[in-house]
């Protein structure tokens, strides 16, 4: 029951009177293996929970450095096989809860069961869905919680009242705040809507509500971790990596991102 695991590791941040960090990491960039070794890196930082990405051609939601990142991994031939591999891989080695955040489609095309069952078999703590409508996942969280996978939705600046209520009823694990209108990536501050969002989404759930999308430095960590159980970091991540000579540097800086992240989020509430 992986999702227990990352209730547990929510509520011990929240009871050490700080936020968490969840990092993520696309699964195959720039290799398979080397997702597996970036992902512990960001563990090894300071990381609390993983995400682990499924590269997918249509990445709406996605800035340009995971575009990138999902288009190498793409190219080099990673599959949901991998993808789901590099979960067990990450959790195996860290003993952090790992989610896998992925589009519908590959989902529904591998199979609602049989996706739930691997993701679970390799020791998923569950999964992201941002573009499953919550009307249509039933399907998915039946086969979720018979594997004892959580289900992550996301809710935006733009979702009613009414919708966040419907939205928070049906997931389970954290809620996933996306902080701006738009796509993942570094910005200059963190849309200040995020915090608006958060205590409207409070107002309808007591599962925790992490921070995700424009997050980069421990300043900005910091200053959503005032407000917010968790924040999320993806991109920052990525780019140490792309923008490193070399890819032990790139693996050093990953881990070394991390820590500063991990002293933001654990600013004085």
């Amino acid at each position: 029951m992986s999702a227990e695991l990352l209730e547990s590791v929510l509520a011990k941040a929240k009871d050490e009177g700080r936020a968490a960090l969840l990092g993520y990491w696309p699964a195959g960039y720039p290799t398979v293996d080397d997702a597996v070794r970036a992902a512990t890196a960001m563990v090894e930082g300071g990381c609390d929970v993983i995400e682990v990405g499924l590269p997918y051609s249509d990445p709406v939601l996605d800035g340009p450095v995971i575009q990138t990142a999902d288009d190498i991994a793409l190219r080099g031939g990673v599959r949901i096989r991998d993808v789901i591999r590099t979960v067990g891989e990450v959790h195996e080695r860290t003993g952090a809860p790992v989610l896998c955040m992925t589009y519908w489609n590959p989902v529904d095309r591998y199979g609602v069961e049989r996706f739930a069952a691997d993701l679970a078999a390799a020791g998923g703590a569950g999964c992201i869905l941002p573009d499953l409508p919550v009307q249509e996942s039933e399907g998915w969280r039946k086969a979720a919680e018979q594997h004892g996978l959580a289900t992550v939705f996301v809710v935006a600046p733009s979702s009613g009242d009414e919708r966040l209520a419907k939205i928070t009823a049906a997931g389970s694990g954290f809620v996933y705040a996306a902080s701006i209108m738009g796509v993942t990536g570094t910005r200059e501050s963190v849309g200040q809507g995020a915090r608006e969002l958060v205590a409207r989404t409070r107002a309808t759930t007591s599962l925790p509500v992490c921070v995700g999308l424009g997050v980069s430095d421990a300043g900005q960590a910091a200053e959503v971790a005032e407000y917010a159980d968790g924040v999320i970091v993806g991109t920052a991540f990525v780019r140490r990596l792309m923008d490193a000579e070399d890819r032990e540097t790139g693996l050093s800086a990953v881990r070394e991102l991390a820590g500063e992240l991990a002293e933001g989020v654990r600013v004085p509430r």
